[in-house]
């Protein structure tokens, strides 16, 4: 017969599993409507340049193969990712999603250096631009399209906790304003007949992607390298006080990281020394259970439990205690940098 904690064990997987493959539904099914909408807008700006000649036209259109490119890489990082925790890879295959970004951002670096070459050509060497208010309608219409997609993708890649949904969002974002702007420039250019305008703004664009290029290389470097992230810490700190019960006496050595869609945290819990073994398990079986909500099933969390000593009777709530050598002064909030903390230099009592 299957003991009561084996069926908690087996039916804590079975969640996990099911939310971990629900995740992966959605991230999978968002980026392929991302990639078929992706190349649908590349052809309606690749159409305006075609019935215009403009620079800047161009430069938008490029930076949508990149858009392509990178969408396509994103996919297959996503499958890669979905692969569960294995003996070669105990922490799983999501850190691949970082990589995804980086590659992201330098497709926009380079993508951005052919669009500074187009553009001082178009300054030089000014071109009339023909039909230049039916290439602005269709860049107007693409720009739309593009915006819906990045705030699919976003508000997706948030919900699911997807690193790869998210950067790909921002980068189809951070097209959305360059569009809007060659949509803007380009009606300055008809209005006045500037054509030298169209090299600039092509220019103006090749600087603006540089630097969203370079953010998703910079998030994906500090992804790698296991970087805090004060946001999830922010998280997880409100999580603990908003469950928080008297017999937790501390928490600290707090640190949490994320592998694609997946959480990490481990933390120490400080418990009363004489409590028996077995409660102090149901403790950690609470907090997880906690956790497991919070995050979906894609949480893994390890609790190292300590046992309190003199110094935290100040601030335990534990009551009524045989072993309390001081009463209660002031019970601490638990904030970031307080959890952070490790256990050989706590924090002042506040």
């Amino acid at each position: 017969m299957q003991s009561e904690s084996g069926r908690e064990i087996s039916d804590s997987s079975a969640r996990k599993e099911k939310a971990v493959g629900d995740v992966f539904q959605i991230n999978i099914r968002s980026m392929l409507a991302a990639l078929v909408v992706g190349v649908c807008v590349m052809g309606m700006k690749f159409f305006g340049y075609w019935i215009t000649g403009s620079s800047a036209i161009l430069s938008d259109a490029l930076e949508s193969i990149i858009n392509i490119a990178a969408g396509a890489f994103a996919l297959g990082s996503l499958l890669v990712s979905s692969k569960p925790p294995d003996d070669s890879h105990p922490y799983g295959h999501g850190k691949i999603e970082y990589f995804s970004a980086g590659f992201e951002g330098a497709l926009i670096i380079l993508a951005a250096l052919g669009i500074f070459m187009e553009g001082i050509r178009q300054i030089v060497s000014p071109n009339v631009l023909p039909r230049l208010e039916s290439g602005l309608a269709v860049t107007l219409l693409a720009t739309l399209v593009n915006l819906v997609l990045a705030v699919f993708l976003v508000r997706t890649g948030r919900r699911t906790r997807s690193v790869v949904l998210v950067a790909d969002g921002k980068h189809i974002m951070s097209d959305v304003y360059t569009s809007g702007g060659v949509v803007a420039g380009l009606g300055l250019v008809h209005v006045t007949g500037w054509f030298w305008l169209d090299g600039a703004l092509a220019c103006m664009m090749g600087l603006n992607i540089t630097v969203s290029g370079f953010k998703l290389v910079r998030e994906a470097f500090f992804g790698l390298m296991d970087a805090s992230d004060p946001l999830l810490l922010e998280e997880i700190c409100d999580l603990l006080e908003q469950n928080r019960k008297d017999i937790w006496i501390d928490v600290h050595k707090l640190r949490a990281w994320r592998s694609g869609s997946r959480v990490h945290v481990d933390f120490h819990l400080i418990l009363p020394r004489d409590l028996p073994l077995e409660t102090g398990h149901q403790e950690v079986k609470e907090l997880e259970e906690i956790f497991d909500r919070h995050f979906r099933g894609l949480a893994e969390i390890l609790i190292h439990l300590d046992p309190c000593a003199d110094p935290e009777c100040p601030v335990c709530a534990h009551d009524p205690c045989d072993m309390r050598n001081e009463v209660r002064t002031n019970q601490r909030v638990w904030r970031r940098e307080d959890l952070t903390c490790g256990a050989d230099s706590p924090p002042d009592n506040r």
